[in-house]
């Protein structure tokens, strides 16, 4: 694999306060195509895919590594890689914003934050929706008692 291109160093804390250092890397031109035309379309609710999203996150994480106790840098070409060196699921979401806002235009100075925020505004009613119609589904039929 490739060395990292322009790397930036990222440090994160998780839910227990635990900072890591990472290293965010811009992504190779074809590479880079694939995943920002696909990356941000499948997150979105309705229309998204998730299969396709998972298969992007990890493409997109390839292009981090996590420094070492001893300096050295290990990429997360792989799920088990990225379950070892990551925390959580939110530390994995700001690795991603990460490397959408060293690589995208677009997401740079706050702007992913905003875009994610609206994704997520969006899905909220929409989740709310379809618990509403599988709890009516799923409630037995019948007289109240």
């Amino acid at each position: 694999m490739s060395i990292l291109l322009k790397p930036k160093e990222v440090k994160l804390s998780d839910a227990d306060g635990i900072e890591r250092t990472y290293m965010v890397s811009r992504l190779p031109a074809v590479a880079g195509r694939e995943i920002v035309t696909q990356y941000p379309l499948s997150a979105m609710p309705k229309v998204g895919d998730y299969a396709v999203n998972e298969g992007m996150m990890l493409k997109l994480m390839a292009y981090v590594a996590v420094v070492k106790d001893d300096g050295t840098e290990l990429r997360l070409t792989t799920r088990v890689l990225i379950d070892n060196h990551v925390s959580d699921w939110e530390v994995l979401a700001k690795l991603e914003m990460a490397m959408m806002e060293h690589n995208v235009s677009f997401f740079r100075n706050g702007r992913a934050l905003n875009f994610f925020e609206a994704i997520a505004r969006k899905a909220q009613p929409w989740i709310s929706q379809m618990l509403t119609d599988l709890s009516g589904q799923l409630s037995p039929k019948g007289k109240q008692p």
